[in-house]
């Protein structure tokens, strides 16, 4: 019997496009398949890189369909780089925390007279007692309403100190709680009384809403990011703010003082927030103050 020859196909010649990390070859494989480029991945062990292979027939094209997937994503780049996504809660945030509750324990126990020199009062801060703006933010009816303001002010004002730093942070909110109480001073018509640091805290989430705004001197793509924060903020502050059994004007006021202030500080560079001096100049005004007002408070009862 004389032999019988089969014919059997040649391998097509292979071409090797080398990426850098499986990400890459990975997104540069689903372009190629979009294109009906058949490609096969490996890693190459000595150099840890990444190989896609194609047939030489199609190496041109395959190279000419990546370059042009690099041409129209080279703008997204960026993202990695917005400043704040790497915020932190702010250790010295506990120092706040656990403050507000000694001053609670002690409001509430042996110094009762804490709440009735300090609390918000139209009646008395018509008569010259203004120092009552200020004294209220510090204090709570009850143990309900002191843990609700931690938990949610560990997280908001941690992060604002951890954007901030936590003079600068501690100043702006307090001074948002107390424009809080004043906003109820202004438009309740009836004797307005009030306590806690509710107006603060929503001073605080204020401060965050607009702290992406430093990206504007960095990129001119970032109008959607400013937006996401500042949409994502407010409605916040429809979930948390306006429960109909709380203070809503006094939240609204610190909220809105908040984002004053976040608005103000996040136009100041980076360098100068993040100075020892300013930060030691701010925690020495806030301490200052706090100092100033119940010292008030308790010379006049």
């Amino acid at each position: 019997m004389t032999p019988e020859t089969i014919d059997r196909p040649t391998p097509a010649p292979i071409a090797t496009i080398i990426a850098y990390s499986r990400r890459q070859a990975m997104d540069w494989s689903l372009v190629l398949v979009s294109q009906g480029i058949e490609t096969t991945m490996d890693k190459e062990l000595e150099s840890r890189a990444w190989l896609l292979q194609v047939s030489n027939e199609d190496h041109a094209r395959a190279l000419s369909a990546i370059q042009q997937y690099r041409i129209e994503n080279r703008g997204w780049n960026w993202r990695t780089h917005i400043p704040g996504i790497d915020l932190k809660i702010h250790p010295w945030v506990l120092v706040w925390c656990v403050t507000l509750a000694a001053w609670h324990y002690l409001a509430s126990g042996k110094w009762a007279l804490l709440t009735s020199v300090g609390r918000m009062d139209s009646a008395a801060v018509a008569q010259g007692q203004w120092w009552r703006l200020f004294t209220a933010v510090t204090l709570h009816s009850d143990l309900a309403h002191l843990m609700a303001n931690l938990t949610f002010g560990f997280i908001m004002l941690g992060l604002a100190m951890g954007r901030f730093g936590a003079g600068v942070a501690l100043l702006a909110t307090f001074c948002a709680g107390t424009l809080g109480n004043v906003t109820g001073y202004l438009l309740i018509p009836h004797p307005y009384l009030g306590l806690g640091a509710s107006g603060m805290m929503m001073g605080a989430l204020g401060v965050l809403g607009l702290h992406t705004l430093i990206i504007w001197r960095d990129s001119k793509r970032s109008e959607r990011y400013v937006a996401t924060s500042v949409i994502a903020v407010f409605f916040l502050f429809l979930l948390f703010g306006l429960d109909p059994s709380s203070d809503i004007l006094a939240h609204a006021g610190g909220f809105v003082g908040g984002v004053a202030f976040g608005g103000l500080l996040s136009l100041v560079p980076k360098h100068v927030l993040e100075s020892r001096l300013l930060q030691g100049v701010a925690t020495l005004v806030f301490c200052g103050l706090i100092s100033s007002v119940w010292f008030h408070a308790l010379k006049n009862p």
